[in-house]
């Protein structure tokens, strides 16, 4: 008894932190979705309009855009950086030359804040100075410019993402990889399994808890991009990158309509919170009915 009452003192800062700091802005952001308000208006008050704000999502064409254009963002982010960062997992797992040197080169991307690796890329392709449109150009002949091409500047936005987000998901691989017990290993490879046998039917069963948390992390992350995003394209050219986070940024601070912008959280809440839970009943709820 007393030693549950010890690990309740010791857990209630972060309860308190995370009630005050998670618990009761989301309950706010809900309240003024169901509201009018602009806080820089003649007459700041909030005006209750009900569900016309949810009822204006359906018919926001803008909006329905960017979810689309977020949910390729993710697919294509995410998936690529779960590709390499197993890969790059299993490399780690081997003994080569200036394993230890490049290990800490391909970790730095993690320090930097995402506001800084929007602008360190918006000048590497910045076409007058930048060093990716130089070498794009005179080894290939190819003109690059995010600022004109919808195409490129999409690309640009998702290799950005793979550029800064794959160390995590290598690291949290390569923990998994390592807590893997060597005897289902030992045994397959005496029953003659190759290595793609042994691949789907040991490796990747035994090391899905960690690939759905990798997942669920750099789904969540992905979602709600807006600083990287906005400091090397600003949502364009056009609509090209104007993810949701975007669109909700532009929506709550130029046109200072904290109502709507509220209104899209909470809807862009509830889409993260079905995609977790598709991805867990998909992957993980009948392993666990399995065990």
């Amino acid at each position: 008894m007393q030693s549950k009452r010890l690990g309740w003192i010791l857990l209630a800062p972060t309860l308190v932190i995370l009630f005050f700091f998670g618990v009761l802005p989301f309950f706010y952001v809900v309240y003024v979705s169901f509201h009018s308000w602009n806080p820089f208006a003649v007459n700041p008050e909030m005006v209750f309009n009900g569900a016309d704000n949810f009822r204006k999502i359906v018919f926001d064409t803008a909006f329905l855009k960017s979810i689309g254009v977020t949910v390729m963002f993710v697919v294509f982010a995410v998936l690529s950086e779960l590709i390499i960062g197993y890969a790059l997992a299993q490399a780690f797992m081997r003994d080569f030359p200036g394993k230890a040197i490049f290990r800490t080169i391909h970790t730095l991307p993690l320090i930097m804040a995402p506001i800084i690796v929007g602008s360190v890329w918006k000048l590497m392709t910045t076409p007058s100075i930048g060093i990716i449109p130089h070498y794009l150009e005179e080894w290939f002949g190819l003109t690059m410019n995010i600022g004109t091409s919808a195409p490129a500047a999409f690309a640009t936005v998702v290799l950005m993402d793979i550029w800064h987000w794959t160390p995590l998901v290598t690291l949290t691989l390569i923990a998994a990889l390592v807590s893997l017990p060597p005897d289902p290993f030992e045994q397959a490879q005496i029953d003659g399994a190759g290595k793609r046998q042994i691949f789907w039917h040991i490796t990747l069963p035994m090391i899905a808890p960690a690939v759905v948390a990798t997942v669920f992390i750099r789904l969540m992350d992905a979602l709600r991009t807006v600083d990287e995003v906005w400091m090397l394209t600003g949502g364009g050219p056009g609509s090209a990158t104007r993810f949701v986070g975007v669109h909700i940024f532009k929506e709550v601070f130029p046109k200072t309509n904290y109502g709507y912008g509220s209104t899209i959280s909470v809807i862009v809440l509830y889409l993260t919170i079905v995609s977790c839970w598709l991805l867990y009943v998909t992957m993980l709820a009948p392993r666990s009915k399995r065990g």
